[in-house]
């Protein structure tokens, strides 16, 4: 009886996590190991934000369906088609994002979902902890 409550709720919380990750999201933030244990300066701060006044708009969105598959790419301001997009399925098992190869059905990354609202999606890699992207949805 137990085991059964317990693959019940398992099964719950992997299918909330996958409704939840339906849609459209654009990457906001995206850390390295290497920049998460930096500590940035007053000064760093704001020649970083006058810097990114004056790059053209460009965003990496992913996009989650129904049916298992997904979609990222970069996409730039004005255009349809996006560049460097890359077609794959995903899996969610209980708190673990697994983008999974479509030909073969292996998993070639995963992630760990640290965070997710129905704004705010915010993963870290299974392998790196420090590793942090964190997304918006935008549909």
């Amino acid at each position: 009886m137990k085991y059964l409550i317990i693959s019940l709720l398992s099964l719950l919380v992997s299918v909330s996590f996958g409704q939840g990750l339906l849609g459209t999201w654009q990457l906001t933030d995206e850390k390295t190991c290497f920049q998460s244990e930096m500590k940035e300066s007053d000064t760093e701060l704001e020649l970083k934000d006058a810097m990114g006044a004056s790059r053209q708009s460009v965003v990496r969105m992913i996009t989650f369906t129904k049916k298992g598959t997904a979609e990222e790419g970069i996409y730039s301001q004005g255009k349809k088609k996006g560049t460097d997009t890359n077609k794959f399925n995903y899996n969610v098992i209980d708190n673990e994002l697994q983008f999974l190869d479509k030909k073969s059905g292996m998993a070639t990354q995963r992630f760990i979902i640290d965070e997710i609202t129905h704004t705010t999606l915010r993963i870290h890699n299974v392998l790196k902890d420090c590793e942090i992207k964190t997304y918006t949805r935008i549909e």
